[in-house]
């Protein structure tokens, strides 16, 4: 079995995600999956400005990176299997690991 999945892989499977979890339209969800997927790539690059709701139903400003961190490490050190409902990024402002649901991603900030 293959470990490393193919970026279409990531892509449908935050897709699916998203769409199972909200009511929005299969191209809606195919159209912020493909966000998605352009926020990490360029998390690993350098930092990144992006909003995203939070739990309680306000907006959310974070900079985040995943600049020098392996693709699947923990907070604690450790590796684990992708998980497409969240994503994990290192906050740099309060320089922890913080996580969002897929589904409440809003943009990608300018």
């Amino acid at each position: 079995m293959q470990t490393n999945s193919n970026f279409r892989v990531r892509v449908m499977s935050y897709a699916h995600v998203i769409f199972n979890s909200s009511a929005i339209t299969w191209s809606d969800a195919m159209r912020k999956a493909w966000q998605l997927y352009k926020l990490a790539k360029a998390m690993r690059k350098g930092v990144v400005k992006f909003v995203f709701e939070k739990v309680d139903g306000s907006a959310r400003i974070a900079y985040g990176t995943l600049c020098n961190l392996p693709a699947g490490i923990t907070s604690k050190g450790g590796r684990k299997a992708p998980n497409f409902s969240t994503m994990c990024y290192w906050d740099t402002k309060k320089q922890a690991f913080r996580s969002f649901r897929v589904a409440n991603f809003i943009a990608i900030a300018v």
